[in-house]
């Protein structure tokens, strides 16, 4: 079981509101292909049995979040943030899927809106059986940033990050890769860090994203993954297809 993120800053001109980066869509959504083809029509190499892709807002979600003052943990009540915000995930969604479906992935939407919530004290819940079945039965569900009701609270953000984290916990899964507009976390050189088993011994080289970012940039990334049992990497565009063939690029967080 491998969960993959497609961050949003990877796929969106996240500087720009609602602007797709087609061309790296594009080569994410073939390496993903690339992959499966290799397993399903040739039978051999490092199989992918299950697949599921989590990919963030972006400047879809993000500007829109931003717009309306919704957070991770601050709420709204208007309809009119929750059509603004969810919209332009599902837009976003919509292209994702259409490049995945275009380079012969069996992509399916799961929508976190219509399938989780918050607690009052901010606990997400996500079912996973919808998406376990979905697997089974031959598909790769995409689920992504969204909104979820939050009791007291109205609406809420729920990241991509966090989903990646659930998902893997409740689906088991064997391997976690996040794939960032960089080739992995960058110390104070720009170099690729390895490895990071601590986050005390990278919290100052980890800062928010320089884009508009309502999820806490890398720094959640990377504290929510090391409460992660299963290793997880943080890589580049170029390293997605080595990393679902088995490979570690970028860093791994343990």
């Amino acid at each position: 079981m491998i969960v993959l993120k497609l961050g949003g800053s990877a796929i969106t001109e996240k500087d720009r509101p609602e602007t797709l980066d087609g061309k790296s869509l594009a080569t994410a959504a073939a390496a993903v292909s690339s992959a499966f083809g290799a397993t399903n029509d040739n039978g051999g190499g490092n199989a992918i049995d299950d697949l599921v892709i989590v990919h963030g807002g972006g400047s879809f979600g993000h500007h829109n979040a931003s717009e309306h003052g919704v957070t991770t943990t601050a709420g709204s009540h208007d309809p009119a943030a929750v059509h603004d915000i969810h919209g332009a995930m599902t837009t976003l969604n919509e292209f994702v899927l259409s490049r995945l479906l275009e380079y012969d992935v069996p992509a399916v939407p799961v929508h976190p809106f219509s399938t989780a919530h918050r607690d009052a004290d901010g606990d997400l819940t996500l079912p996973s059986q919808q998406v376990a079945t979905l697997v089974e039965e031959g598909f790769v569900p995409v689920l992504h940033g969204d909104l979820v009701a939050h009791a007291g609270e109205g609406v809420t953000v729920v990241s991509g990050d966090e989903l990646v984290v659930d998902l893997a916990r409740s689906l088991d899964a064997d391997r976690i890769g996040l794939c960032s507009t960089v080739p992995g976390v960058l110390d104070d050189a720009d170099e690729v860090v390895s490895e990071i088993s601590s986050f005390d011994a990278v919290a100052d080289i980890l800062g928010e994203s320089e884009a508009t970012d309502v999820t806490g940039g890398m720094a959640a990334k990377v504290q929510a993954l090391l409460e992660l049992e299963p290793e997880a990497s943080i890589f580049g565009l170029a390293d997605i297809e080595p990393f679902l063939a088995g490979d570690e690029p970028g860093t791994t967080v343990r």
